[in-house]
């Protein structure tokens, strides 16, 4: 059963900050940005694809907060520091700044080209540390701040079969982050990953397989997932918004699991 819950507020202290969400159309991305907008939070939201970026931002203004629509490819060259220079341009700040968007290309280590792992590694890791490293000007400007990085518990442990350059690129996300915490926490910048997984969204690779395999996926659960379900995006975002705030001030460096228990890494 997908998230049907009423949404309240956690007074998260974020009312008026301004807020960076890469991938924000749909999935994790959308639900991250959408909670920080119940708190308050004022956003630059980027995407590919026009239509489904305009939708989302306008399900966000109407809970009272700025939205910066910016389509967008972050892979093209330049676009990740284009888009944090507009919305800083645009709002005169910029607080906080998620880096969800990514990808995967799964296949047998030794049939995956050179072509397959820069498209992975420019996704999935090289376009957050551009967006990163254009921002922290700006959050040190503006007295701190703080980034989250979006990446998986198959970046804390072994993802199987196939998921070779899914399962390093995450990997690499969580290490970049720990350094990156380390160097700038003298200046109240605080650096943070989430690492969720398997969460069920429309349209999302779990949904599509439900929707396949009902009884295969009933299996799944009951195999991998201890807390008997999928989990739901609203609950990385509530998670998300939670590391993004003051409320969280004393962690950086961290990497946290939502994922009702699913991996199995003791670190």
């Amino acid at each position: 059963m997908l998230y049907a819950k009423a949404v309240k507020k956690m007074n998260l202290e974020l009312k008026g900050k301004v807020a960076v969400v890469t991938g924000a159309s749909r999935g994790l991305g959308r639900a991250i940005a959408m909670r920080l907008a119940r708190e308050g939070c004022h956003l630059a939201v980027c995407a590919r694809q026009e239509q489904p970026l305009s939708e989302a931002a306008a399900a966000m203004r109407a809970l009272d907060v700025e939205v910066l629509a910016l389509p967008a490819d972050v892979c093209s060259p330049g676009a990740p520091e284009q888009i944090i220079s507009q919305a800083a341009s645009h709002f005169g700040c910029l607080n906080c700044l998620v880096n969800n968007v990514g990808g995967n290309r799964r296949g047998r280590f030794e049939e995956l080209t050179d072509g397959d792992w820069e498209a992975i590694l420019d996704l999935n890791f090289r376009v957050h540390l551009r967006a990163s490293r254009a921002a922290v000007p700006h959050m040190r400007a503006g007295g701190g701040g703080s980034i989250l990085f979006v990446s998986s518990i198959f970046g804390r442990e072994a993802g199987g079969a196939g998921l070779s350059a899914y399962n390093a690129t995450k990997s690499a996300l969580i290490s970049a982050a720990k350094i990156m915490a380390l160097e700038l926490a003298g200046e109240n910048i605080r650096v943070n990953t989430l690492a969720p997984g398997s969460i069920r969204f429309p349209g999302g690779s779990w949904d599509r397989r439900v929707q396949s395999d009902p009884e295969g996926m009933k299996a799944f659960v009951t195999q991998n997932l201890p807390i008997g379900r999928f989990g739901r995006a609203e609950e990385i975002g509530d998670v998300a918004a939670f590391l993004l705030s003051e409320r969280a001030s004393l962690v950086t460096g961290a990497c946290l699991n939502v994922d009702g228990g699913q991996s199995r890494s003791l670190i």
